[in-house]
């Protein structure tokens, strides 16, 4: 067997395991994986000016094509820069994977420059964070974070290789090298049957589709099951576009803030819930004594200790949710069955009807619903939306419509600021042709603001529509509570940050917007500035300054602020 670089391994390896791009900072101690990077010529590199946004660029990547996305850094603070995207992927269950060099290994224990145990620092927040001491182990370690990035609950990975390991050689022979398999988590078949049971002897069921319904790809499964059966489908907040939003089953989303009024409605009417790959996170439920009232549950999950974690339910199923599906689809098929809930399906009907949300107001300042309002009759099905955390988020996940599977991403239980331009960059990347656009805050747009350089060097386009209300808008709704309003206010001078000069000074455009009339031939100029330019462009809308996001601590409690 030929002796080769073991980092020319490890490049080919990413390769084979349809790693196509990269995101990442090099430095002295990862300079070998580059050399190799740079002779293998197949994997485009962009190189970003803080290692968290490579994480999330990776993240974004990663959420868009279904596979493990790649973060590179060098070692010391590289490493500790990338634990907030780490923490992010893990809570969303997104396999990514950070490579980390490392000083060499004779001088880890003499505190060496940027020697830091960063395998320790990274074990919370990963599946599996390993340092590799012998060059030979190399090309298997990787082949295992990959197979364990995509097994299970996906998620993130740390590999980090001490310098004198990276300029070793082995003997390795990649033309008879593969991907090692992912086991397939199948159910239970017996529960399969009692879930079916359950379900037909509901009057009033639902299916609440969780992220798990995307990353097992079964947005098809459900909608085929959901039809056949009858049954209304809400979602959470990571499984927004696993089911059309037009279609007559939607039932919207149920919660305490991105949420619906008459989809909290008609989860509360509900006596059944058939829960896809779902967390149940605090945001979703509120008050577990509402939340639950006497209504069942079927918790289907493919990792078992998701299972009865914020409450037990009336039947456990682990399993990949796809294969879920299907096997509950032959059921059914087997049973000839088809149900008719029409009578159910219709009271949910006059629900919608009966308990909308305003969102067509236009007053001056604007109004956050009539943001919304105007970017769902701008774009269409296919764009891709990112989004971070805020009420801009909030106001997201209850006025914004998404219909497909991967189109509306989200850090759904993290919530880091800045998510949004390094993940957008993540998106474009694996989908050059699609059109992205972030909707951004005017705190959080400053958190990683520097990643704006990555997307105009590269020519990385994608349309960003910030809502500015030069506040810590939730920060400063939560204290309300408190009967206090310290410390969130970041307006100063009569403009506040000039965030169109912020822009230009990275070589981007933008505008700022005052009237709601201005709102949407601002987004169309954006649009095909983007394309023209190939960079980055911002619609920055100037919204009210104290404007409350509907919210409350239980289903049956949501406050609503504006006018219903």
């Amino acid at each position: 067997m030929p002796k080769i670089p073991v980092m020319r391994a490890v490049a080919e390896i990413l390769a084979s395991e349809g790693v196509d791009t990269a995101f990442g900072c090099p430095g002295a101690a990862i300079l070998p994986l580059y050399q190799e990077l740079e002779r293998h010529g197949g994997i485009e590199h962009l190189v970003v000016r803080h290692e968290e946004g490579a994480t999330h660029m990776a993240d974004g990547w990663a959420r868009t094509t279904g596979n493990v996305g790649v973060a590179i850094g060098t070692s010391g603070p590289a490493g500790t820069n990338m634990i907030t995207g780490l923490y992010t992927a893990q809570a969303d269950s997104i396999p990514i994977l950070c490579i980390t060099g490392q000083a060499a290994s004779p001088k880890l224990h003499q505190e060496a420059f940027q020697a830091v145990d960063i395998v320790a620092i990274a074990k919370p927040v990963t599946k599996w964070a390993v340092q590799v001491r012998e060059a030979a182990q190399v090309p298997w370690v990787f082949r295992e974070a990959f197979r364990i990035a995509r097994s299970g609950r996906p998620g993130p990975v740390l590999i980090d290789l001490p310098v004198d390991v990276q300029k070793q050689e082995i003997e390795w022979d990649s033309s008879i090298d593969c991907p090692l398999p992912v086991p397939l988590v199948t159910p239970h078949q017996p529960r399969v049957e009692r879930a079916l049971d359950l379900l037909l002897a509901a009057e009033r069921p639902v299916i609440l589709a969780g992220g798990g319904v995307v990353l097992s790809e079964a947005t098809d499964q459900l909608r085929e099951l959901a039809e056949r059966l009858g049954v209304p489908v809400q979602v959470t907040l990571m499984g927004k576009g696993s089911f059309p939003e037009d279609h007559e089953l939607f039932a919207g989303m149920a919660g305490i803030q991105t949420s619906q009024r008459w989809a909290n409605a008609a989860f509360l009417e509900a006596d059944l819930v058939l829960a896809l790959g779902a967390r149940f996170g605090d945001r979703h439920t509120g008050e577990l004594e509402v939340y639950r009232g006497d209504r069942k549950f079927i918790h289907v999950d493919i990792e078992p200790t998701q299972l009865g974690k914020v409450f037990g339910p009336d039947l456990g199923i682990v399993s990949d949710i796809g294969e879920f599906l299907k096997a509950l689809l032959t059921v059914v098929r087997d049973r000839e069955l088809i149900a008719d809930r029409g009578v159910w399906v219709k009271r949910i009907g006059r629900l919608k009807q009966q308990l909308p949300r305003r969102a067509d107001f236009d007053t001056t300042p604007i109004k956050a619903p009539r943001v919304f309002s105007e970017i769902n009759e701008l774009f269409g099905e296919d764009t891709y939306f990112v989004t971070a955390i805020g009420l801009y988020q909030i106001w997201s996940g209850q006025f914004q419509r998404a219909h497909k599977p991967r189109h509306y991403q989200v850090c759904g239980q993290a919530g880091p600021l800045g998510w949004e331009i390094p993940a957008a960059i993540g998106v474009k990347m694996a989908k050059p042709h699609a059109e992205v656009v972030g909707i951004v805050g005017d705190y959080s747009f400053q958190f990683l603001v520097e990643e704006l350089a990555v997307a105009a060097q590269y020519d990385v386009p994608f349309v960003l529509i910030m809502l500015n209300n030069t506040y810590l808008g939730l920060i400063r709704q939560a204290e309300r509570g408190y009967d206090m309003n310290y410390q969130v206010d970041i307006h100063y001078d009569r403009r506040g940050t000039d965030n169109v000069k912020i822009m230009n000074a990275y070589g981007c455009t933008g505008t700022r917007v005052v009237e709601p009339g201005e709102i949407r031939p601002s987004i169309e100029w954006a649009r095909k500035e983007a394309e023209r330019t190939n960079r980055p462009v911002l619609v920055e809308i100037m919204i009210e300054r104290t404007g409350n996001a509907a919210m409350g601590t239980a289903l049956d409690n949501v406050v609503e602020f504006e006018g219903v």
